[in-house]
């Protein structure tokens, strides 16, 4: 019974609206920005390594693309996650590859160092793990290079796909990259706002990584306080 109840919910889980919709351009101007950076950085990798070894790079920036292009917003995306985590990520797959023979206990060591190496520096992005692996697996071309992995191919293509995601996203102003570029939120009433200290707090007790900044919560509460005090629309025959 247990286990129908549980295929019920699943099956009833796509019959729901999407949680995070977007509109068709939205989703356009993703896909096309998506296909530049990953494009131009394609270009790049393949004139250092070999096609192995570019496509294993570009699989890490492919879901860096997926990120900056797809959800602008999201604090996993902001340029010094994206710069700190994959050079970062990158310095410690290196270092894993030189002083460890075993490439599986290498690689699993990196990913693990690169996730607790972002934490405390505050710039998690999923991608870096991806990139410390690269720099332990990527074979013998990846090997070569040394610490330079960290600047031809890893800063070259940083570079490039956060250059076209600036340029890609700042045409649209509902589309705020980096995050710092958008205008503040004026004239925020005091009244109808969490405080920005029990904010802090709350995000603390839940003591788990959260994709959404404190800025983006007050303004979705402002929001939801705003509509709900919206004075009720009444039709006359």
């Amino acid at each position: 019974m247990r286990l129908l109840a549980v295929m019920r919910r699943f099956r009833e889980s796509f019959r729901h609206q999407d949680p995070h919709p977007a509109s068709h351009a939205e989703k356009l101007i993703s896909t096309a920005g998506g296909f530049v950076g990953v494009l131009l950085v394609l270009l790049v990798s393949s004139q250092v390594l070999d096609f192995h070894g570019a496509a294993l790079v570009v699989a890490s920036m492919g879901a860096s693309a997926v990120l900056l292009f797809a959800t602008p917003h999201s604090s996993l995306s902001q340029p010094w996650p994206l710069l700190g985590g994959q050079l970062i990520s990158a310095a410690i797959g290196v270092t894993c590859a030189q002083w460890m023979h075993n490439p599986f206990y290498a690689g699993a060591l990196a990913v693990a160092l690169s996730i607790g190496a972002m934490h405390y520096l505050r710039c998690l992005h999923p991608p870096g793990g991806a990139t410390a692996l690269v720099a332990v697996l990527g074979g013998e071309p990846v090997r070569a290079l040394g610490y330079g992995f960290l600047v031809t191919p890893v800063l070259i293509n940083v570079t490039i796909i956060l250059i076209v995601a600036v340029a890609a996203n700042y045409a649209f102003p509902w589309r705020r990259y980096p995050h710092w570029l958008s205008e503040p939120q004026g004239g925020q009433d005091e009244k109808c706002v969490i405080a920005h200290s029990d904010l802090v707090y709350a995000l603390s007790e839940i003591d788990s990584f959260i994709d959404v900044s404190e800025e983006d919560l007050l303004r979705i509460y402002q929001m939801a306080v705003g509509h709900t005090q919206k004075p009720a629309r009444v039709d006359i025959a």
